[in-house]
């Protein structure tokens, strides 16, 4: 085994999400988000069995703005990604870059023990993970 380092999801990962429920209106979530200066909203589980949500900033630009649609008038849950696909905070980030870009996304939440910790993108990846590791 080599002596370079592993740079895994939960050193990179930011905190820069808020949970909201699926029921809100977007105009609601946005609030939210604004306050909380939030790149990403995570959908809460309804329960047990259920799966987390996921919207982006970009999904209320192309699924509300983009068609005109009032954010006053629109639920999260009509616009949201549902499953998502999460990372385990152990992943290394070569292997969440990877699943990225299988899978075609370019952020996940990790999760660790059903409860998200952060978020990983590849912006977290290349600046605050690889490239810093070249430092």
């Amino acid at each position: 085994m080599s002596g370079k380092k592993i740079v895994r999801a939960e050193d990179v990962m930011k905190s820069d999400f808020v949970e909201v429920d699926g029921l809100m209106t977007v105009a609601q979530a946005l609030d939210i988000a604004r306050e909380s200066r939030a790149r990403v909203l995570i959908v809460k589980k309804r329960h047990e069995d259920d799966e987390f949500g996921m919207v982006l900033l970009s999904d209320i630009a192309k699924k509300v703005i983009a068609c005109d649609r009032s954010a006053d008038r629109v639920n999260v849950y009509e616009i949201m990604a549902k499953p998502t696909i999460g990372v385990k905070g152990r992943m290394d980030v070569r292997y969440c870059a990877r699943l990225f870009e299988n899978v075609g996304i370019s952020l996940a939440p990790v999760i660790d023990e059903d409860q998200i910790r952060g978020i990983v993108s590849y912006n977290d990846i290349v600046l605050d993970g690889l490239f810093a590791e070249q430092q």
